[in-house]
């Protein structure tokens, strides 16, 4: 799709990313990713599943009136 098939430009693109941000900046932002993705599961996984979120009883949303 992107001219990206075959391993040479993949490669290719590899090295002028790492020649523009270095292998420590790319370092620091893989880190970073890692950790954000973590966190992200974690919030999934302490949420306790007795506890939904319920509408308030004021919004016209969820009591089915409509605001003319």
């Amino acid at each position: 799709m992107f001219g990206l098939d075959s391993i040479w430009h993949r490669l290719i693109l590899l090295v002028v990313v790492l020649l523009l941000f270095g292998a420590g900046k790319m370092r620091h932002v893989g880190r970073d990713l890692g950790t954000a993705i973590a966190g992200f599961r974690k919030g999934l996984r302490d949420d306790p599943p007795g506890e939904a979120v319920t509408p308030a009883a004021d919004c016209p949303v969820a009591s089915g009136k409509r605001q003319s």
